[in-house]
């Protein structure tokens, strides 16, 4: 293997850490892949009830675009410099992270609220498993957000390379958790 592999140090440790990040989404691509299959396998064997996606889930999907623009624009706004739009994206989008799990959670008492409980019909199901995989991997992200919002807060503004290689990561994560919930939602509403 020797010249395949990148060199070590900082180059390497990016190559390393991007590998990592990307093999992690490929393989939550997987099981979402595979939860998508299970519904389409599923839905024809009868027994399943036919119902309206919450509309909180609807305003989640707008709500998680916005936060990804705040991230992407704190993102360029750290790697150009400027300390105050940085800081402002970051925070507006744990923000809206924030606010995408509650109106996750609000979804999910609407959809109990009509009767669609986690185990009375596996079309309800599917649907609970779906957004509720899904809110805990954004989750997942609110933290790494939580944890670069202390490092903007309350350590002086330094646009170096390992902050920089920070971010970026928490950001293609970010990116990665809107584009599979636009892409459950379409399938969802397609269905």
């Amino acid at each position: 293997m020797y010249g395949i592999l990148p060199k070590e140090g900082a180059e390497g440790r990016y190559f390393a850490l991007k590998f990592a990040l990307w093999a992690g989404m490929v393989s939550i691509s997987m099981m979402f892949g595979a939860f998508t299959s299970a519904y389409l396998v599923r839905k024809p064997a009868g027994n399943w009830y036919e119902f309206k996606l919450p509309t909180a889930f609807l305003f989640s999907t707008i709500v998680l675009l916005i936060s990804s623009v705040c991230l992407e624009w704190a993102y360029r706004s750290f790697k150009n410099g400027n300390e105050k739009p940085y800081k402002a994206g970051i925070f507006l989008s744990l923000v809206t992270g924030v606010i995408f799990i509650a109106l996750q959670v609000l979804g999910w008492k609407s959809m109990f609220a009509q009767g669609i409980a986690i185990n009375l019909n596996v079309s309800g199901s599917f649907l609970y498993v779906i957004s509720g995989f899904h809110a805990l991997h954004v989750l997942g992200g609110i933290a790494a957000l939580l944890v670069s919002s202390l490092f903007a807060f309350s350590m002086p503004f330094l646009n170096s390379a390992r902050r920089i290689l920070r971010l970026d990561l928490v950001r293609q994560y970010w990116h990665f958790v809107d584009v599979l919930w636009i892409y459950l939602m379409l399938f969802l509403i397609l269905q």
